[in-house]
C-alpha cells in the first residue's frame, strides 16, 4: 500500500542543481552516477514526475552571468534531446499534463539568481521565451534585484529594478521564487505580487534556526497567499546536529501545525550540496519519505499534497495561459 500511494502520486521536486554537475563533469542525465543525488535512473526509482532544473548563477561568474546561464541552458536542452524518450520540456500546465500522459518526466527550466538578467528587463522576457518558467530572485548575496539572506543585516529588500522584475514576472505568468532572498525582500515581494509565490527550497526556521529557513510569520503569510514552500533536504537546513529524514518530518509536522497542509511541497536541492541526508540520500530514496509520512499518521490526501499536489495547484493558477512566444514584448 505504501508503494502504491507513492507511485500513484504526482511527485514534484521544485529545485535541483544537477545542471551544474552535468556541465562541470561532462556527463549525461541518463547515466547512473555513483556520486551526487540526481540522474534519470534515480528519478525514476524515486517516482519523480515533475522536476525543476535550476541554472545556478554562482558568484564566481560575476561579469558573465548571462553567458553562464546560456551555458547551462545549452546543457539542459542537450539533455532534453538525448533523453527525449524519458523527459520533456514543460512550458505551461498543458505541457506538464501531456508529459504525465506520456509517462515522461516534465522538465521545468528555472534560473537561480537574478544576476542572470544583468539589470535588463529585456533579458527576463527573452529568458521566458527560452523556456524559463521560474526565477529565484537572489542567491545569498546582493544583486541588481535586491539583497539575499547574507545581506540581511542591511535590512535591504527589493530595488526599483527588483520591483519591475516582480511585476513583469506576474505579467509573463512566471513563478516568483523567494528562497534565498532577505526577509525585507520577502515582504516586498508578497506586497507587490498579484500571484502566489513559491519558496522553492526552504524549511522552518523555528525547527532549524538557519538564515535560509523561513520564520513562522513568513510561512503563514506565504500560505495565506496561496503560496507553497518546497522543503529542502540540505542537512544544514534540516537540523544543526543530527540531520535525518526523521528531522525533516519534524519540519512537516510543525509547518502543518501553524499553517495547515496546503503550503508544503518538496524542493530537494539535490546536487546543490555535498553529503547526504540520513534516510533520504538521493532521488531514489523518496519512497522512504512517503513511508515516513504514513508512519506519522498523515492521511493519504495530505501526503499527495505534500508530494506534489500543492505545487500542481499553484502551477495551474499561475500558468493559466500559454506563455513564451505568444507574449507580446
Amino acid at each position: 500500500m505504501n508503494r502504491q500511494l507513492h507511485t500513484s502520486s504526482i511527485i514534484v521536486d521544485a529545485h535541483c542543481d544537477v545542471l551544474t554537475v552535468l556541465a562541470r563533469e561532462n556527463c549525461s542525465l541518463k547515466e547512473h552516477r555513483d556520486s551526487g543525488h540526481v540522474d534519470l535512473p534515480r528519478l525514476r526509482k524515486g517516482g519523480v514526475k515533475v522536476q525543476f532544473f535550476a541554472a545556478f548563477i554562482s558568484p564566481q561568474y560575476r561579469g558573465s552571468c548571462l553567458r553562464r546561464a546560456m551555458e547551462l541552458f545549452d546543457c539542459f536542452y542537450g539533455e532534453l534531446n538525448e533523453c527525449s524518450e524519458e523527459i520533456m520540456l514543460a512550458r505551461d500546465f498543458n505541457d506538464l499534463e501531456k508529459a504525465l500522459e506520456l509517462d515522461k518526466i516534465a522538465a521545468i527550466l528555472t534560473v537561480e539568481g537574478g544576476e542572470a538578467l544583468e539589470g535588463r528587463i529585456e533579458v527576463l522576457r527573452m529568458l521566458n521565451r527560452l523556456g524559463v518558467r521560474c526565477l529565484t530572485l537572489t542567491w545569498n548575496g546582493r544583486n541588481e534585484l535586491g539583497d539575499g539572506v547574507a545581506e540581511a543585516w542591511t535590512y535591504g529588500g527589493l530595488t526599483k529594478f527588483g520591483v519591475e522584475v516582480v511585476k513583469e514576472m506576474n505579467r509573463l505568468n512566471m513563478l516568483i521564487d523567494v528562497s534565498h532572498i532577505s526577509e525585507a525582500g520577502f515582504w516586498n515581494v508578497l506586497e507587490i505580487s498579484t500571484q502566489p509565490v513559491i519558496a522553492s527550497h526552504s524549511n522552518s526556521g523555528t525547527v532549524c534556526p538557519h538564515p535560509r529557513n523561513l520564520t513562522d510569520k513568513q510561512i503563514n503569510a506565504l500560505a495565506a497567499g496561496g503560496g507553497v514552500m518546497g522543503l529542502t533536504f540540505v542537512p544544514d537546513f534540516v537540523h544543526q546536529k543530527s540531520p535525518s529524514l526523521e528531522k525533516l518530518l519534524d519540519h512537516i509536522d510543525y509547518i502543518v501545525s501553524i499553517a495547515g497542509p496546503d503550503c508544503i511541497g518538496l524542493g530537494s536541492d539535490f546536487d546543490g550540496y555535498s553529503g547526504r541526508l540520513e534516510g533520504l540520500g538521493d532521488a531514489g530514496d523518496l519512497p522512504a519519505l512517503t513511508e515516513g509520512l504514513l508512519c506519522r499518521g498523515y492521511k493519504e490526501e495530505d501526503i499527495r499534497k505534500f508530494l506534489g499536489g500543492n505545487f500542481l495547484r499553484l502551477f495551474k493558477k499561475v500558468w493559466n495561459r500559454k506563455t513564451g512566444e505568444d507574449v507580446v514584448c
